[in-house]
């Protein structure tokens, strides 16, 4: 196995996380490049050199480029997890089920919750249909997981997947959503179990977060300013 040669592009994103925490429990070497996402860094030249669609996470190893996070993490374990650590062998059935719930994230959670941010925190103005759409769509794909979870310690087999990190790096912000999860018991341990371990601890805080006394409607106003401001760059184009 050739040695990493690897940098990631990144912020503390739940798209950011993933990678780093999945580097984290594979114990590969990496470095990091914070992006500067209210400067739109991620749009600059260099960048799209990397990523051509401008959006984080994105990781180089060695010369060869690889975006979307769903793509990085299958990179990873493909290349780096040959005792099998978050994955199962090509084929098999546990890299079937891996697979379904990694793209289960990445088609629902992911773009559904992602919504849900934006009208319920970015969006210049409140659009309650909007905000309904998405929450009610989060919490139906939400009871998809507790269905799961209520006969499985974990998405698949009895140990920690990829799937596993992608969804829960979702869920564990549900409230930045607006959504809570008192009604999903099996959802909310499984994310208190899996916040616990030190690959999670450590990979959530990449790049470290700098302290900040700005309340939730500080940080999202902020957030709103340059998203608009990428959305305008963006219909340009």
């Amino acid at each position: 196995m050739s040695s990493p040669d690897i940098t990631l592009y990144t912020v503390g994103t739940p798209n950011g996380i993933k990678v780093s925490i999945t580097l984290e429990e594979l114990g590969l070497p990496y470095k990091v490049k914070a992006i500067a996402l209210q400067k739109l860094e991620q749009k600059e030249p260099w960048f799209l050199e990397i990523n051509p669609n401008g959006r984080i996470p994105a990781l180089t190893d060695g010369k060869t480029n690889i975006w979307e996070s769903g793509s990085i993490l299958l990179y990873l374990v493909e290349k780096y997890d040959k005792e099998h650590k978050l994955s199962y062998p090509t084929g098999s059935p546990g890299w079937i089920e891996t697979n379904n719930w990694l793209f289960f994230q990445h088609g629902g959670i992911g773009p559904m919750q992602g919504q849900a941010n934006h009208f319920f925190r970015y969006a210049p103005e409140k659009i309650q249909y909007g905000i309904d759409r998405y929450q009610n769509e989060t919490r139906r794909l939400y009871a998809v997981l507790e269905k799961r979870l209520a006969s499985s310690e974990y998405l698949v087999g009895d140990r920690l997947t990829i799937a596993d990190i992608v969804n829960w790096s979702w869920v564990k912000s549900h409230s930045w959503a607006g959504i809570e999860i008192d009604e999903f018991p099996h959802l909310q341990a499984w994310k208190e179990k899996l916040a616990k371990r030190p690959a999670f601890e450590k990979g959530n805080n990449v790049p470290p977060k700098e302290p900040s006394n700005q309340d939730a409607a500080a940080v999202a106003k902020q957030a709103s300013d340059w998203i608009l401001k990428g959305q305008a760059m963006d219909a340009k184009k």
